[in-house]
């Protein structure tokens, strides 16, 4: 972009752009406020329906309202107002994006002149979520600063990157019996990966089904961006992160970006409140619930803001932590069970089992929950941010991967970092109670310990001198270089 003497004493101007999806918008909004507070310029696209939950649901106008230099830019995600945005449809968010955000978006940027202002540099540096690229070809067309930033797991992330290699490997489509076999074509993870751990695109029939295809093009065209960056921190995925930078030199890793944030708010003495970014409305009557149960004998149970199940895992899930006979609490999202089947009568065991010991809300304060004392487990759909949630506060978890990079999360959880257990695949009450058992009694003090250990790693990196910090640094220097 060409400037005006005038543009040299203005900051640099970041465009930051999500995919529109609870946790991406989350994760990319957390990065927007580090960004915010090293005085960079923020324009933060989103979708009007995100924009619409997040105004609604959160208090994210008066969070970025302290940030002069913050802009929301609202967008169409490509998909009619009623489309539920969740479940397998969820899957709709790629192409809607693709065939309709992408051309508003080239025309918005040249109409708005990069954003540019009278205060405002024409935009300077655009972080994209790395499965947008056409945000990735509109820099490359005008000359401007590009970085990626993966919302998911390093090791997500990178055995999507392997993909052409699993295809021709024979890994994908999985046929048949052969779900445990062990892959060896993702490098660092050849002794422990099976193909059911694979991130849920990989499970097609035909290699040319389109999820497939498109995840596989986005993730290979990242190396072109001039940096990325990955929510994850070094302690926790150094193996993995290595093989990354074989392809991607300049990889910034800042997370976990919760934590990263309320570190460096409270170095500043600013007043920090866990800051929420839910497209629900949370019922904080759970947390009084918490307050009047013992230390470390709750288990957590959300699935996320995108699972959906059928009404006879419902209850495979519910008949499952009711006979475990430990207290739960249950987050039931009011669009998370498939048909209109979920509203028939509940057994009489169960609404007596959960009277007795449980306590159920649409949606929760999570961070919140987690950081609670009387949670001892989560029983969680491994998403990334949950996941990492659950690592900062040193709470085992019980994995059900939904989708996605759920799947390959799962199996680190419960193999690599040992702060858990995976039921991937399965959904029967023996399974379910069983597990819950194993984990918040038989070998409670096994993996707490494990837990803790890991949470201090991660408090470690996001603290002054930590890897994290360290990355964060590198990366405002890196952006502010962009217009130097």
């Amino acid at each position: 972009m060409t400037m005006g003497s005038e543009d040299q004493n203005l900051p640099p101007h970041v465009l930051i752009f999500p995919l529109p999806i609870q946790g991406h918008v989350n994760s990319m909004l957390r990065l927007a406020e580090l960004l915010c507070l090293a005085q960079l310029d923020i324009t933060f696209i989103v979708s009007e329906f995100s924009h619409d939950r997040l105004l609604k649901h959160t208090t994210v106008a008066s969070r970025f309202g302290i940030y002069p230099g913050f802009r929301f830019q609202n967008i169409s995600d490509g998909l009619p107002d009623d489309h539920p945005r969740a479940g397998e449809r969820v899957m709709d968010i790629l192409s809607g994006t693709k065939n309709v955000t992408g051309p508003l978006f080239k025309q918005m940027m040249i109409e708005k002149n990069c954003f540019a202002s009278a205060t405002r540099r024409p935009v300077s540096c655009m972080i994209a979520d790395g499965v947008l690229s056409f945000v990735g070809d509109f820099a490359e067309e005008k000359g401007i600063s590009l970085i990626y930033f993966r919302t998911v797991a390093a090791c997500s992330f990178w055995a999507c990157f392997c993909i052409p290699e699993l295809i021709e490997a024979g890994d994908i489509p999985v046929k048949g019996e052969g779900m445990d076999l062990l892959v060896k074509s993702v490098p660092g993870a050849e002794g422990f990966l099976r193909r059911r751990d694979l991130p849920g695109f990989c499970r097609v029939n035909d290699i040319n089904e389109s999820k497939l295809q498109v995840l596989k093009s986005e993730t290979r065209q990242t190396p072109r961006a001039q940096a990325a960056i990955l929510n994850t921190f070094e302690d926790l995925e150094g193996p993995i992160l290595s093989q990354v930078r074989r392809y991607i030199p300049k990889l910034f890793t800042i997370g976990p970006s919760h934590s990263h944030l309320a570190a460096r708010l409270e170095a500043r003495n600013t007043k920090t409140t866990i800051s929420s970014g839910s497209f629900w409305e949370e019922d904080r009557s759970c947390v009084a619930w918490l307050d009047s149960q013992p230390p470390k004998s709750v288990i957590y149970v959300s699935f996320g803001s995108i699972t959906v199940v059928t009404r006879e895992q419902l209850l495979e899930f519910w008949y499952g932590l009711v006979n475990s006979g430990q207290k739960f609490l249950w987050v039931m999202r009011p669009d998370s069970i498939k048909g209109k089947d979920g509203e028939d009568r509940i057994p009489a065991e169960l609404e007596e089992g959960t009277k007795a010991r449980g306590y159920m809300v649409g949606w929760a304060p999570q961070e919140e929950v987690l950081n609670h004392r009387a949670i001892g487990g989560f029983l969680t759909h491994s998403g990334w941010n949950s996941t990492l949630e659950s690592i900062v506060t040193g709470v085992p978890m019980i994995c059900w991967p939904y989708f996605a990079d759920q799947m390959i999360n799962s199996r680190f959880v419960s193999e690599i970092w040992k702060i858990g257990l995976d039921m991937k695949d399965t959904c029967d009450r023996v399974t379910i109670e069983n597990m819950v058992r194993d984990l918040m009694v038989v070998r409670k003090d096994e993996f707490l310990k494990r837990a803790d250990e890991m949470a201090r790693l991660a408090k470690k990196a996001v603290s002054e001198g930590g890897s994290s910090y360290h990355h964060l640094d590198g990366l405002v220097e890196f952006i502010t270089s962009t217009v130097s």
